[in-house]
């Protein structure tokens, strides 16, 4: 019998199948996509968040707890276990060097890639290298690895889980989490680590949770993260955390694929300009916070538009000031011209830029500091980074929510133990609800994925060592 099965393919399952083999596991990992698919969001990703005291090699000045915990608390508005998190935040801070003993390579943070350096180390190569290393280091420590094998379902005995049933790999994109599909293989295993993501490719469940507004979301990660694991995990009885309604999402270019068009379509402007919706109105501060502390609002606030529809406009001074899109904008020597090619209404759309350019106030634009250009006696205000929009040519951006990942998962506990259950444990996606109850600060997605992996899978390993299930 396996020692320790994991179910997923991507960051967090791999740092829970290494440790887990490290501690002498026989291990297995389940992917349910091909080799070719092969690693979930995570090859999307390219930098990691993490504590330091001082300068650490491609990190610059220090990033201790308690600011980091701050910008946590910041952006979730409270909702978060303060003490997973700082468990989190703490071991953030020496995870790189067990990282690249697996072959993960980093580098110092890229142009336009704001207020960074300091806060989050960049992988060299991004997220498809990371996972790739890794795979190969699963390869080296004889970890057996089943692509196309996706989980239908969970065998329980009580409170454990005594085995997963393995589909045809056409059951891997397929939305109806609760359907009976045909079981072509059941693997036993002591313990269990569960690191399956959200259910963000669902577009019925995210029907469920936001109406038909779900129907005009792109899905910046992979296909296969239909939440049919963590559907039979809560079913089976473990306790549910999270507002199904509660993402990961920012505004991407609404020219994006359906599925997996990953970092290059997010759009970055957003805070060097306004944004408008179809009205041709303005509906948020552009300059509430540094870009990475606010990037991931952006998507719920397009959802709320009409018709999930938005524009980022900017002019010549915001040129060079981001890291560009994969799609060219709207392009035009005039507002008026600009707003006919977004096809929104004129009027209304200079009178929002009339408007907008009459409340800013002139100061000391600095995009790295939070400056004092600013809107006055205007509703909603820009409170950084005003400046007038007077300087052709003119940009704008179509926008649409960006899906990344779900907050609702399983509760855990320091041991990324499944409550309620003796040998399951989880990270990643699926218990990310923990840390993040709502809003998001860049790079920690993968903090949690890495650590809640590492941990999860010495714990589980630990148990197998001692298992005294019957037989």
């Amino acid at each position: 019998m396996l020692d320790v099965l994991v179910i997923g393919g991507g960051n967090a399952a791999l740092c829970a199948a290494l440790v887990a083999a490290e501690a002498g596991a026989k291990v297995m990992l389940l992917e349910s996509s091909a080799r070719e698919e092969r690693g979930g969001n995570s090859i999307h990703t390219r930098n990691i968040r993490c504590m330091h005291d001082e300068p650490q090699d491609v990190l610059t000045d220090a990033y201790p707890e308690d600011e980091y915990f701050e910008d946590l608390l910041r952006v979730t508005k409270g909702i978060t276990n303060e003490a997973l998190a700082r468990m989190v935040i703490r071991q953030s801070s020496n995870c790189r060097s067990w990282m690249r003993q697996h072959g993960v390579r980093f580098q110092p943070s890229l142009g336009g890639t704001l207020h960074l350096s300091r806060t989050n180390a960049f992988f060299l190569g991004g997220g498809k290298a990371l996972v790739n290393a890794y795979y190969r280091s699963a390869e080296r420590l004889g970890i057996q690895i089943r692509y196309q094998s996706p989980v239908v379902g969970l065998e329980c005995k009580g409170n454990r889980i005594v085995a997963a049933l393995i589909g045809e790999p056409s059951a891997a994109d397929r939305d109806d989490v609760r359907a009976d599909w045909p079981v072509r293989e059941r693997i036993e295993a002591k313990s269990i680590v569960i690191a399956s993501g959200g259910f963000e490719s669902n577009i019925p469940w995210l029907t469920e949770a936001w109406g038909e507004a779900a129907a005009n979301f792109r899905i910046r990660g992979c296909r296969f993260n239909r939440g049919r694991v963590l559907r039979q995990l809560i079913d089976a009885g473990a306790q549910a955390i999270g507002d199904p309604t509660q993402c990961h999402a920012v505004a991407i270019d609404a020219r994006a694929p359906l599925y997996d068009g990953g970092i290059v379509t997010r759009v970055d402007c957003v805070s060097l300009g306004i944004v408008v919706n179809t009205a041709g109105e303005r509906f948020y501060d552009e300059g509430e916070d540094f870009w990475p502390k606010r990037y991931a609002i952006w998507g719920r606030l397009v959802a709320k538009q009409a018709g999930q529809l938005a524009w980022s406009v900017i002019d010549s001074q915001a040129h060079g000031r981001f890291m560009p899109p994969v799609f060219p904008g709207e392009e035009a020597q005039s507002l008026p011209e600009l707003a006919r090619k977004m096809n929104v209404p004129v009027e209304p759309f200079m009178k929002t830029i009339e408007t907008y350019n009459d409340a800013v106030v002139p100061g000391h634009f600095d995009h790295a500091v939070l400056d004092d250009c600013h809107t006055k006696g205007l509703t909603p205000a820009k409170t950084h980074w005003a400046l007038r929009l007077e300087k052709p040519p003119y940009r704008a951006y179509p926008l649409r929510p960006g899906i990344t990942f779900t907050y609702l998962g399983v509760k855990v506990d320091e041991d990324a133990k499944v409550l309620g259950f003796d040998n399951v444990y989880a990270a990643g996606e699926i218990m990310a609800g923990n840390v993040l109850g709502q809003g998001y600060v860049a790079g920690i997605g993968m903090t949690i994925g890495t650590i809640f992996g590492r941990i999860a899978g010495a714990q589980a390993a630990s148990h197998a060592s001692r298992d005294h299930a019957p037989s």
